[in-house]
């Protein structure tokens, strides 16, 4: 199977060698890279260049944020599975493709995920916060559960059936996006319990009181327009990534 890894990014030049570096060290040979580039003027795009080879498939133009960037990624994609590397990440090891697709050989699987480390901008190798993900269901939707959306790879027909990421949504079209697509009663998905990225903290989530309020007020309005919970739901959803700062990741 082809699979298509997908990174959008935006003056990343400190971090994109690192992400496309950890695409290109995969050991599973049927993998495709889409690299989409909002216009980047640091440098970005001349790493990239330099990086980039016949596997490699680069955009670089203006865009509407981040979602739509996925989106054009998703429409130039040519992978049966598709996932997404963020420019300020990278995979574990070598062999994480390869887990997914051994993960995806069952065909009515539809969704591998697992867990996700929170890193340091400055220090990778301080771990600052561990998301461990667990098995699904779609009960753990109202309890504000999720897959660590960066280490989410999906069938293209995930796509087909639901749509690609609603850009009505500045911070949150992940979130909407994950209550759409796990929501599907036709939903099969496989949890591998290790740690598939590594993440730097730093997102646009965060980056100030202005985008965090914002965020809440989407993931509030995703919950509700999908009839999935409303404030106990968003409570709790925001409760558990506090228990994440005090848990760590098992051995592998």
């Amino acid at each position: 199977m082809m699979i298509s890894v997908i990174t959008v990014v935006f003056n990343r030049v400190r971090t994109i060698s690192s992400a496309i570096d950890s695409v290109q060290l995969q050991s599973y040979p049927f993998l495709e890279h889409v690299i989409i580039d909002g216009g980047s003027t640091d440098g970005t795009i001349e790493v990239i260049k330099r990086k980039i080879n016949k596997d490699t498939i680069f955009v670089s133009e203006p865009d509407k944020g981040i979602y739509d960037a996925i989106n054009k990624g998703i429409c130039l994609s040519s992978g049966e599975i598709l996932g997404l590397l963020h420019s300020d990440d990278y995979f574990i090891d070598k062999h994480v493709i390869t887990q997914i697709i051994n993960a995806f050989k069952d065909p009515e699987i539809d969704a591998v995920y697992g867990d996700l480390e929170y890193i340091s901008r400055d220090n990778p190798s301080k771990v600052i916060r561990y998301w461990r993900a667990g098995s699904f269901s779609r009960n753990k939707l109202k309890t504000g559960w999720m897959p660590p959306h960066p280490t989410l790879f999906l069938r293209r027909r995930v796509f087909d059936r639901h749509g690609v990421y609603d850009l009505r949504y500045r911070i949150s079209s992940d979130y909407d996006a994950i209550l759409r697509y796990f929501g599907s009663e036709k939903m099969r998905a496989v949890y591998i319990p290790r740690v598939l990225v590594r993440m730097r903290l730093g997102g646009i989530s965060n980056a100030s009181i202005y985008h965090i309020f914002l965020k809440i007020k989407e993931d509030y309005l995703s919950l509700s327009r999908n009839g999935v919970g409303g404030i106990l739901t968003l409570l709790q959803k925001n409760f558990s990534k506090l228990i994440q700062f005090f848990l760590r990741a098992n051995p592998y």
